[in-house]
């Protein structure tokens, strides 16, 4: 074999490319280098079970007074006793019935004016600076309005979502119509497509992965506008039934809800990643 046949070492490579990473294995300590995902979920897990045991040891040694933290225990019985009965499926349906109608609402007319946004300069300005404005105000200060509008009727938790959401989602969508490289429209025009052609199939394929990354990220702005709606005006829910505990200092139950919260948003923040994987495999987002 000559010596233009060998393989190349280490020694070999130019330092630059070393100094880059190149030829090198993954590793955990350089930026952007990705993990297993066994290794990803150990880790992952391992920070759970870490919180969880300073909770245990915290209250189990009496550090804390049940009264502000419950043990882990005091909380699972308790969500076994509201299980059990009823409470806990009652409260959870009704948050998650109106978290996802407020959150469609808001997705199903965000995503068609941002795509329009993001594509024609026309739409852009006449649209964008007044969106711009709005979702600057607090949603917490439209709280009384939507009670004097709606009540306390469900019609109002969904106002709340609904602005909370929309204003977000239509800009981030117009972001990703954005960042479609020029050059693939411009690729379009060559092989003489129509605008509405091109929108179809160029636009629209390559938005479309960041345009789920929208709805993912501000589906746990939904989870959040709608526990506030239910604490300030509600008679069920998950939010309503933290506040009526509250009352009667039942932390317990305050703390096995929150966690249950927290719970609901992990199950639908990695269902929508765990979609995003099987819809947009051309994607290099994951």
């Amino acid at each position: 074999m000559s010596s233009s046949e060998m393989p190349s070492t280490p020694k070999d490579r130019p330092r630059a490319q070393l100094r880059a990473g190149v030829g090198r294995p993954p590793s955990a300590f350089r930026i952007g280098d990705p993990i297993g995902g066994r290794a990803f979920f150990l880790i992952a897990l391992s920070v759970f079970v870490l919180l969880f045991t300073v909770w245990w040891i915290t209250t189990g040694t009496g550090w804390v007074k049940p009264i502000f933290l419950p043990s882990p225990t005091a909380v699972w019985t308790k969500m076994v006793e509201l299980a059990v009965d009823g409470t806990l499926w009652t409260d959870a349906g009704i948050s998650i019935y109106r978290m996802l109608v407020g959150f469609l609402l808001a997705s199903a007319m965000a995503i068609p004016i941002g795509i329009m946004i993001g594509c024609f300069k026309t739409w852009e300005a006449a649209i964008e600076p007044f969106v711009d404005f709005v979702r600057y105000m607090p949603v917490v200060a439209f709280v009384p309005l939507t009670i004097l509008w709606a009540g306390t009727s469900d019609i109002q938790k969904f106002v709340i979502i609904w602005i909370g959401t929309f204003f977000q989602q239509v800009l981030m969508v117009m972001d990703s119509v954005k960042r479609v490289p020029a050059d693939f429209v411009g690729l379009g025009r060559t092989l003489g497509m129509s605008e509405t052609k091109i929108l179809r199939r160029i636009v629209l394929p390559s938005a479309l992965p960041g345009i789920w990354d929208t709805l993912r990220i501000s589906l746990g702005w939904a989870w959040t506008w709608l526990v506030l709606a239910e604490l300030v005006a509600a008679t069920s829910g998950l939010g309503y039934r933290i506040v009526v505990s509250q009352r009667y200092f039942q932390t317990q139950t305050i703390i096995g809800y929150i966690l249950l919260l927290g719970l609901l948003g992990l199950i639908t923040d990695q269902s929508m990643k765990a979609l995003e994987r099987v819809f947009f495999r051309y994607s290099t987002r994951h």
